[in-house]
């Protein structure tokens, strides 16, 4: 124990200099070796925009018939990219590797949770692919239907979104950790044909049936034809007749030679569902051929990726857009060799990450702020038991990273000898539109960096005009892109409303605070819109209002986000109740056990305030910034516009007597 304490000790001096440091360079010899040592990209995307998106697709991706135009802005915000292509995004990522010979490499590395490995090569995913492909034809699933995706981290995920990509049937994954009726109300939207799910699901030594829990909030769902079952766990499952039909049994009988569809270059790839600031997620849809070429060149060129010697290991989880964009299409479109982890950080013990990174020599690592903010709190013993050394770049990704993690990151994990990429980006934008390249931008701790060649990102004010350096403003994206949503699923007006309105059409609307230094350094202050970032999901704060007030006994609810050290922000909920209910902890463990239930156990308000009224103006709106200003332990100002100014002192004393308490924790 005391050296323990003498190492933490030392670590937190070492890292109170390196805090006097505002720019890290790329590492000695580093700049040398990599892939872009210069900003000569940036030169050439400004100087012709579409010549150098029109290079990348050539370059990156193999073409049934070459793009006729580069970028159609006839009709914005309705942008289209490679007109007159056409291609296959699995052919991309598995054909032309297996037809240049590469078929034996390893595709993934796959560990599950309890131990297990596999290694799936590039022969053995298209081979799977292909089969799954003819299985999803032979239950009349064909181009154009949508199929959703409910599985946790296990092979068959990344199997199933490339069968589907490969007959042009647009997939939708829902995240692992959300709950049933979540799953159902994504799959009613969507008019899913099919479903995807898995008998249980293992998180920490513990399995919960899933496919069971599924089936309840599908019943009545006309839509879905076909649920096919990956057999995981052996929890046992009901498999209804004519409908329920076992993955791998659907695979086994399957033939293996399946052609893939040649796709217009704006075929829809996939709808991936993202909080908003209403109770209703946003359906984003992305096509084909504008997002893998957006992918792949982020991927190579953020990352230095080298294909023949690195393993990357990208550690989100693929139902968030993180794993759709870098676990699976653009690594596989590079040829790249991945890890794939089914369980949790801390299990079986909170150094199963490093024993991966050893294991596997794992060369880059992207991770989000929040892991790594729980690494430092768990020790810097857990990674300096195991060898890192192979370790050559870090990346970061989901929130803007506060510099004592960067820090920590870059001494502990990367042995100051990485260099570490803080990735800026959207479920909506595809990829990383903002970062710095390795090899060629100084890194500082904080910021997301700059944009990315053919990325026109700006700091304004309310008017749409760019403020001053260093002044805070409105962050918006002033050109299109090629991995850029093409609109929200069956609801063009709201796409337009929610990113266009403000600015018009041909700005983006980001939904970020940011500021720009002196430097052209971009950092990135949080949302301003009713969405709470925790440990990088987007939350909507409506959408978990909605699940509190289903709640027999809450009358009404307001939602606001707070800072918290480890997760970024945590969720604060303030709940009047029905008549004369009184409050309880038995109560707040109700309340937040229905909201994990209707929403997922991430949407758990972390702190529930009994409020006897919330502040309204005269017209009735909640004003959530007052709440906000409330648990931050801000001064209040002006209330008198209130509809009842009293309620504010009430609910402050409520605040200070549970911080008092503890409570609500």
């Amino acid at each position: 124990m005391a050296t323990h304490v003498a190492d933490n000790e030392r670590l937190e001096r070492e890292l109170a200099q390196l805090m006097e440091v505002e720019k890290f360079p790329p590492p000695e010899g580093f700049r040398e070796r990599a892939l872009i040592g210069d900003l000569s990209l940036h030169a050439d995307a400004e100087r012709d925009l579409e010549g150098f998106w029109a290079r990348q697709a050539a370059e990156l991706l193999d073409w049934n018939d070459e793009p006729e135009r580069t970028l159609d802005e006839s009709n914005a915000p309705f942008y289209k990219w490679f007109e007159g292509g056409r291609l296959n995004a699995s052919y991309n990522c598995l054909d032309r590797h297996v037809e240049a010979g590469r078929g034996d490499k390893v595709a993934f590395h796959w560990r599950g949770e309890e131990g297990e490995e596999r290694d799936i090569t590039y022969a053995e995913l298209h081979r799977d692919v292909k089969r799954f492909a003819n299985a999803l034809r032979a239950r009349g699933i064909g181009k154009g239907d949508v199929v959703g995706i409910y599985l946790p981290m296990v092979p068959e995920l990344p199997v199933a979104m490339l069968a589907c990509a490969r007959i042009g049937a647009p997939h939708t994954v829902v995240f692992g950790g959300f709950s049933p009726d979540a799953v159902r109300e994504r799959m009613e939207f969507s008019d899913a044909k099919a479903l995807v799910t898995i008998d249980g699901a293992r998180r920490k030594g513990k399995t919960a049936p899933i496919k069971d829990a599924v089936d309840e909030k599908l019943a009545d769902l006309s839509s879905i034809e076909t649920v096919f079952v990956v057999e995981h766990t052996g929890v046992g499952c009901e498999m209804r007749d004519g409908r329920d039909v076992w993955f791998a049994a659907a695979i086994e009988a399957a033939d293996e030679d399946c052609e893939p569809e040649e796709l217009d270059s704006e075929h829809p790839l996939f709808v991936l569902y993202t909080s908003g600031s209403t109770a209703k997620p946003k359906g984003v849809l992305h096509t084909t051929a504008g997002y893998l070429v957006g992918v792949a060149f982020t991927h190579r060129y953020v990352f230095d990726l080298r294909p023949d010697s690195d393993v990357y290991w990208c550690a989100a989880d693929v139902g968030w857009v993180t794993g759709h964009s870098y676990i699976v299409y653009a690594p596989l479109a590079n040829g790249a060799t991945s890890v794939i982890y089914e369980g949790a950080p801390d299990y079986p013990d909170k150094d199963i990450w490093w024993e991966i990174v050893e294991r596997y020599r794992v060369t880059i690592l992207y991770t989000a702020p929040t892991a790594i903010r729980a690494c430092m709190k768990w020790g810097a013993e857990y990674p300096a038991a195991h060898d890192l050394s192979s370790l050559r770049l870090l990346g970061t990704v989901g929130e803007p990273i506060n510099p004592k993690a960067w820090l920590w990151y870059h001494k502990v994990v990367g042995g100051e000898r990485c260099p570490i990429v803080d990735t800026w980006w959207q479920t909506e934008t595809g990829h990383i539109l903002i970062t710095t390249l390795p090899g060629a931008q100084e890194a500082k701790p904080g910021s997301a960096g700059t944009p990315l060649p053919g990325i026109a990102a700006a700091v304004v004010d309310e008017e749409g005009n760019e403020v001053a350096d260093d002044e805070q403003g409105l962050l918006v994206l002033r050109r299109p892109w090629p991995g850029m949503l093409r609109t929200l699923y069956k609801d063009d007006d709201r796409f337009v409303e929610t990113y266009y309105e403000r600015f018009g059409k041909t700005t983006y609307l980001v939904g970020d605070a940011a500021r720009k230094d002196a430097d052209g350094y971009l950092w990135i202050l949080g949302r301003v819109d009713d969405v709470i970032n925790v440990s990088g999901h987007r939350l909507s704060t409506a959408e978990i209002e909605s699940a509190c007030v289903s709640h027999p006994k809450v009358a009404e609810t307001a939602v606001i986000g707070q800072h918290d050290e480890t997760t970024g922000q945590a969720i604060c909920a303030f709940v009047t109740l029905e008549g004369d209910l009184e409050g309880s902890d038995e109560l707040t463990a109700e309340i937040r056990e229905h909201v994990a239930k209707r929403i997922s156990k991430i949407a758990r308000p972390q702190r529930i305030i009994w409020a006897g009224d919330l502040p309204k103006t005269r017209s009735g709106k909640i004003m959530r910034r007052l709440l906000r200003d409330i648990a931050e332990g801000r001064e209040l100002g002006d209330v008198t516009t209130l509809r009842d100014p009293t309620v504010m002192q009430q609910l402050e004393g409520k605040v200070h007597e549970r911080q008092a308490s503890g409570g609500g924790d």
